[in-house]
């Protein structure tokens, strides 16, 4: 069936000129682009040349969509489980190179950094129903249990606990 009975020509120019104008916002993965152009209505014979014709020319690249997006993400705070699990639904199998290599010292930092900004650093050690909650906004964040107890452990800058430079320096 066609799309309001378009040619396959006037299908195909649609088709790129909503990949083109979609992409010129944001990057995007592939399957994102694909189901954003399917939602328009275009059959999938029509979608797949395309996606492929713009990932040939570089401007559809899903190995520079999750390096920008895994930045941005861990820049807010997120964690690698949250962040890799994001990707996944996003059609990116692939881990990017510059959170893959960051080491677990790092992501527990941006825990800490993450619970310093929600709820300080006071202690907590003795306060269950405090410490839970804290632990669930972490783990909602994407952090593992072991960053999660480790930030929670974290009392204040005293003990080394935030980077001086902030998560830029991650």
């Amino acid at each position: 069936m066609k799309s309001q009975n378009l040619t396959d020509e006037e299908l195909d120019h649609k088709a790129r000129s909503v990949a083109l104008r979609l992409l010129a916002r944001r990057e995007h993965s592939r399957f994102e682009l694909a189901t954003k152009l399917r939602q328009r209505r275009l059959p999938a014979d029509v979608i797949a040349p395309v996606l492929d014709d713009y990932e040939h020319e570089g401007w559809l690249s899903d190995e520079r969509f999750a390096e920008i997006y895994g930045r941005q993400r861990r820049d807010l705070g997120y964690g690698p489980l949250r962040i890799r699990s994001e990707l996944q639904q996003r059609g990116v199998a692939m881990w990017p190179p510059p959170l893959a290599q960051m080491t677990d010292q790092e992501w527990i930092n941006l825990a800490i950094q993450a619970r310093a900004k929600k709820f300080g650093l006071e202690n907590i050690r003795d306060d269950w129903p405090e410490k839970a909650r804290q632990a669930r906004f972490l783990s909602q964040r994407g952090f593992s249990g072991e960053q999660t107890e480790q930030a929670l452990d974290a009392i204040g800058p005293e003990e080394g606990a935030l980077p001086e430079d902030g998560p830029e320096s991650l």
